[in-house]
């Protein structure tokens, strides 16, 4: 029997080891290979142990790490840049130092805690001696302290304190776009506001995870313009001190594409300060409040009755006497006891003529138009904070009698805009929103609620209250503006009240071709001598809102136009047979 040489035996085993250790009569590609994989085994094990290490690491209360989903103690993350349409930033993060201690570590208590006390004199003795104290691993001490204060702490050279650069959010504008974006609480986390939607969107949920640890995060592009948003503001401030309102709101809408480009609502605060918006009084108005809409919502009642085919232009309506339901007597501001024709009831802003006009569809059309338009559901919108309208339980004929000229439906202003935008448009009802919206967008979520056509007298009969009704002080030469006149009487203790008054003024421009819806919203605005004792719509809060597209138009593109048409001329001479 011939025997087998000693060195190749091992190799005929098969193993890896013999492959590795006995090298001559051994393929020495098999062993380059077995070197490789053991290679990557060894370093495959090393990684698994340094990443099982690291997630112990995280996990564990003993680094500054614990802070992350611990309730007080979670680090402020970042938040995306919030711009405006034009991309001025209306929020944004900066680092900033937080004082933190690590109470197993600290040496002496008393001593940290003189020290500590004596450097940050508004920090509570107590409470940070209670932190201290504690078996924690980690502890907040003071959020937010400044570069000078670090400085001071760190040459204390105190075992068991440090500093984490945390994401406070900052609010470059102060007040003037506060309803809007809202704010953030000491962790950075959105409680109002667009801050808060963000938050609903995911943001939290990378924000517990850890994930959301620098600004590499695409920002928000809002549709509101900072330009536009600034004269808003100046000139709802300008009149609400001079007309001695408790508030005043305004909005600056896109018809076309549901855009917000301006809201405002006084009194407003700092979000950079968000104890401010503690106060009962700094709510949002135009989203959160809901209010009875005056003559403003004539023009739905209106729409409804040309809508139906029942109505035209040159229908008429008696307005000759006082309606009588029950104890309630219905009466004309400006009374002309006459039967009206349709645009006469709407410049002469007949409540009896209007209250006619919704009897003769009934209840039933009535309470089915409004729910089309929007107006007996709630609003929602990327801002968190809306309120339910307040319709009543049991719709009778009083109640359409009412409703018909503003009274007895109580809306979210911006509800009451979304459908006034959808009879200037067009007759397409676009739900608002706060982001950039392009018009092939808007077109796939409109919903067309009203004929063309409709949308057209409605147009007509907005224009011609400017040139004859009592929409007259918003006739900006240029810019072809119609509007329409509101004041609605408070409900004070369950009674109308003739002395607080809510007015309203809704305006579109170019009216011809609409582009743009302002409104303008004044709380219990005061008679003034420049008004002649009056305090209704057409004398505060019309002008205002003309002040508002004399400054805002050049700022939107809209060229001024001259030595233009009267609305007859210029709208419906444009469609046969409208009238």
């Amino acid at each position: 029997m011939t025997a087998v040489p000693h060195d190749k035996a091992p190799a005929d085993k098969g193993g890896l080891l013999a492959r590795l250790l006995y090298g001559r009569g051994v393929d020495r590609d098999a062993k380059a290979k077995a070197r490789v994989g053991l290679a990557i085994l060894a370093f495959g094990l090393i990684y698994a142990v340094i990443a099982g290490r690291l997630v112990m690491y995280g996990v564990s209360s003993d680094g500054p790490s614990a802070k992350r989903g611990s309730g007080g103690d979670v680090v402020a993350t970042a938040r995306p840049d919030i711009l405006d349409r034009n991309g001025a930033v209306l929020a944004t993060d900066v680092r900033m130092p937080s004082l933190f201690g690590e109470p197993r570590r600290i040496i002496d208590v008393d001593e940290a805690v003189e020290l500590l006390t004596a450097t940050l004199p508004d920090i509570d003795g107590r409470e940070l001696r209670e932190r201290l104290s504690s078996n924690k691993g980690f502890v907040w001490l003071k959020r937010e302290i400044t570069p000078l204060q670090q400085q001071q702490i760190h040459k204390l050279g105190l075992p068991g304190i440090g500093f984490l650069a945390e994401n406070k959010r900052v609010y470059p504008n102060g007040p003037e776009v506060s309803h809007v974006i809202g704010h953030v609480n000491i962790d950075n986390q959105g409680i109002a506001g667009l801050e808060k939607w963000l938050d609903s969107r995911g943001l939290a949920d990378l924000h517990s995870l850890g994930f959301a640890i620098d600004r590499q995060q695409k920002p928000v592009e809002l549709a509101v313009d900072l330009r536009v948003q600034h004269v808003l503001r100046a000139e709802l401030v300008a009149a609400k001190d001079k007309f001695k309102a408790i508030a005043a709101s305004g909005l600056v809408t896109d018809v076309r594409t549901g855009e917000i480009v301006g809201m405002v609502s006084l009194p407003d605060y700092d979000p950079n300060d968000p104890r401010q918006a503690l106060d009962k009084t700094r709510l949002n108005r135009l989203t959160t409040g809901v209010f009875e809409m005056g003559s403003t919502f004539k023009a739905l009642t209106v729409a409804m009755a040309l809508d139906s085919g029942k109505v035209s232009l040159s229908s008429s309506f008696d307005a000759r006497q006082s309606l009588r339901y029950g104890k309630f007597d219905i009466n004309d501001y400006h009374a002309q006891k006459r039967i009206l024709t349709v645009p006469e009831i709407f410049t002469y802003s007949s409540n009896i003529g209007t209250a006619r006009m919704a009897l003769a569809l009934g209840v039933e059309h009535h309470k089915a138009f409004l729910k089309k338009m929007g107006q007996l559901d709630r609003l929602r919108t990327e801002i968190p904070e809306s309120a339910e309208p307040l319709v009543p339980k049991r719709w009778a004929e009083l109640n359409t009698v009412t409703i018909a000229f503003g009274h007895g439906l109580s809306v979210a202003p911006l509800q009451a805009v979304m459908g006034v935008g959808a009879l200037m448009n067009g007759g397409k009802l676009i739900p608002p929103t706060f982001l950039k919206r392009t018009q092939a967008e808007a077109d796939a979520i409109a919903k067309q609620v009203i004929k063309p056509e409709t949308s057209d007298r409605m147009r007509y009969l907005m224009r011609l209250n400017a040139e004859k009704g009592s929409a007259r002080k918003v006739d900006i030469p240029g810019y072809y503006v119609g509007g329409k006149t509101g004041t609605a009487e408070k409900v004070v203790n369950g009674r109308y009240s003739k002395t607080k008054l809510l007015t309203t003024f809704m305006a579109v421009f170019p009216a011809d071709q609409p582009k743009y819806l302002v409104t303008i919203l004044l709380d219990e605005p005061q008679p003034i001598p420049e008004t002649k004792g009056y305090a209704t719509s057409g004398w505060n809060a019309a002008p205002t809102a003309a002040n508002v597209i004399t400054r805002v138009a050049p700022l939107l593109g809209v060229e001024p136009r001259f030595d233009l048409p009267t609305a007859d001329k210029q709208i419906l001479a444009v469609t046969a047979g409208i009238r």
